[in-house]
């Protein structure tokens, strides 16, 4: 029985931070675009300043499921 919650709650865990880092990936991809439409003149400051976002982002993502597959393996 505690198995199966456990097991239930790293599931919810795990899709919950896919969900988490789509939406913020997506927010700082649009939140990017904008400003390069506004200041095209500065296209490499914005476009490094994503990327690095964007890395940051998705390290907290693997570390969270990382952590939901060790409640489920260990």
């Amino acid at each position: 029985m505690v198995e199966a919650m456990a097991a239930a709650g790293a599931g919810i865990g795990a899709g919950i931070a896919a969900i988490g880092a789509g939406l913020g990936i997506g927010r700082i991809g649009g939140s990017a675009l904008e400003s390069i439409a506004r200041q095209p003149e500065s296209v490499g400051d914005i476009r490094s300043n994503m990327i690095v976002a964007a890395a940051l982002v998705e390290g907290a993502v693997f570390f969270a499921i990382v952590v939901c597959l060790l409640i489920l393996f260990v």
